[in-house]
């Protein structure tokens, strides 16, 4: 994740007074200062953010809470970058735009796929702890409201999967249409018709007024990143896709791929080591996931097959991914 820190908007406030949660007591829950609010826009590192969203969870209490923020979502909640996404003209282009300004309002990556079948939105999180389930949830209505702001109509998505999936629930199948499904990822996908509906709320123009700030914040966020910061951000997005390549990194960066490495070169490394550096890091995360087998764990570090994550792993650490995860759970 190329930044540690991320801004929640001050519409927050707003919305957890709607839902009827004190922010008084979820601030408290956190371990955040009482007035975190009253100087607009708060920053908060990875660990706070996600402790945000736990206290917000056990104020409320409520496991169809995320249903009800999908719809308490409105207009006046949104901060800059999504209220500039419904000037878009459907999802898709919507989901495109959030993606590349995402690294400014949250700790999460989005991978957007369009196709034919649909589109689909995929979430890639901070190394470490996974995040709060309510957060997780919660991404997903978001983008089920921005669908029905935008478009005025009861858009419900075609899968909605996640990894832990939550007990179906009335609330929850009433507002995506169907329970939450188990799944490798963290994604939700739409019909390609829903996605190509035309945004009411489509004005070129404000879009036109806000781009150049959001790209100015943007800058500042990634300037302090190094290549090799941007390059493991880049892959964690593209190896759960199949892609490991420096062509496919590259592209991502709008980089060539010699400048890549040259870059690379220049801060003592090379993009075969963050390449295997990430895979590592990768393996160790999802081997403490007693539910991912290795031939799932070697498709998601977009190997060609099992034998050569195996091969891989025995030459970091010297131990098969059987015995790694076996000594994790101190057996």
């Amino acid at each position: 994740m190329a930044s540690e820190r991320f801004t929640l908007d001050p519409g927050a406030r707003a919305l957890l007074h709607d839902l009827g949660i004190s922010v008084a007591r979820v601030l408290r829950r956190a371990r955040l200062p009482a007035g975190v609010f009253a100087q607009g826009p708060v920053t908060m590192t990875i660990e706070e953010y996600y402790r945000f969203w736990e206290a917000i969870d056990a104020e409320a209490d409520d496991p169809d809470l995320a249903a009800r923020i999908g719809r308490a979502l409105s207009v006046e909640v949104f901060n800059p970058p999504i209220f500039a996404a419904l000037c878009s003209a459907d999802l898709r282009t919507a989901a495109e735009r959030i993606a590349a300004f995402k690294p400014l309002i949250g700790p999460v990556r989005l991978d957007v796929a369009a196709d034919r079948d649909g589109l689909t939105i995929t979430f890639g999180w901070p190394d470490g702890p996974p995040p709060p389930r309510l957060l997780v949830v919660g991404e997903f209505a978001f983008w089920v409201a921005l669908a029905r702001i935008g478009t005025r109509g009861e858009v419900l998505p075609t899968r909605v999967g996640m990894r832990g999936a939550p007990a179906p629930s009335a609330a929850l199948i009433s507002y995506f249409g169907s329970g939450i499904v188990e799944a490798e990822v963290d994604s939700v996908t739409f019909s390609a018709a829903d996605a190509a509906l035309p945004f009411l709320t489509e004005d070129e123009s404000m879009w036109t007024f806000f781009a150049p700030e959001l790209r100015r914040r943007l800058s500042e966020l990634t300037a302090s990143d190094t290549t090799a910061e941007r390059v493991r951000a880049a892959l964690h997005e593209r190896l759960p896709a199949g892609e490991s390549s420096i062509d496919a990194v590259a592209a991502q960066l709008m980089l060539s791929p010699r400048t890549v490495q040259r870059q690379l070169q220049a801060e003592g490394t090379s993009y075969q080591a963050v390449l295997s550096g990430t895979r590592e890091g990768l393996a160790r995360l999802y081997l403490s996931d007693r539910s991912l087998t290795t031939s799932q764990i070697a498709y998601l570090l977009a190997y060609d097959d099992a034998n050569s994550f195996y091969r891989a792993f025995r030459r970091w650490t010297g131990v098969t991914p059987e015995a790694a995860r076996l000594l994790a759970a101190g057996r």
